[in-house]
């Protein structure tokens, strides 16, 4: 008996379905990574170095997806451009917020466990943002 799909690749359904996955396993296994190294003085080693990789390593994918001598996803590309800018502005709040709002923390400063929320705030919505952009591709 054929199985029956409820959705074929790369539908706007299976495009949901796949947002939601990959959000519920980073949920899922953040702790994982992030709890082992501790607190704020890993923050950049870790997470700061973590952010520029994984955007260095997009234009990495970019340049690598070719079918025949042609590519698939160029930068030039409006989804993609709007990946930097989201990735470019991530990289703004952890270092105008969390990182300097983590380093007050561990120095005492009251106030400062907000500028930390905060930023974290933002960079789950840009986060929820680049996810978009990467499973839907808009204007591709």
């Amino acid at each position: 008996m054929p199985s029956m799909l409820l959705a074929d690749i790369y539908d706007t359904p299976y495009n949901i379905v796949l947002l939601i996955h990959i959000l519920a396993m980073l949920v899922a296994f953040s702790p994982i990574f992030a709890g082992p190294f501790g607190g704020s003085r890993h923050s950049m080693k870790v997470h700061g170095s973590a952010l520029a990789l994984g955007g260095l390593l997009g234009f990495g994918v970019s340049g690598m997806s070719k079918s025949g001598d042609d590519l698939v996803f160029e930068v030039k590309d409006g989804w993609l451009m709007a990946a930097v800018v989201v990735w470019i502005a991530m990289n703004g709040v952890l270092h105008a917020l969390i990182l300097p709002g983590e380093k007050a923390v561990a120095d005492g400063e009251a106030g400062a466990a907000k500028k930390v929320v905060l930023g974290g705030q933002v960079m789950t919505g840009l986060l929820v943002v680049a996810l978009y952009l990467m499973v839907f591709k808009p204007g591709a």
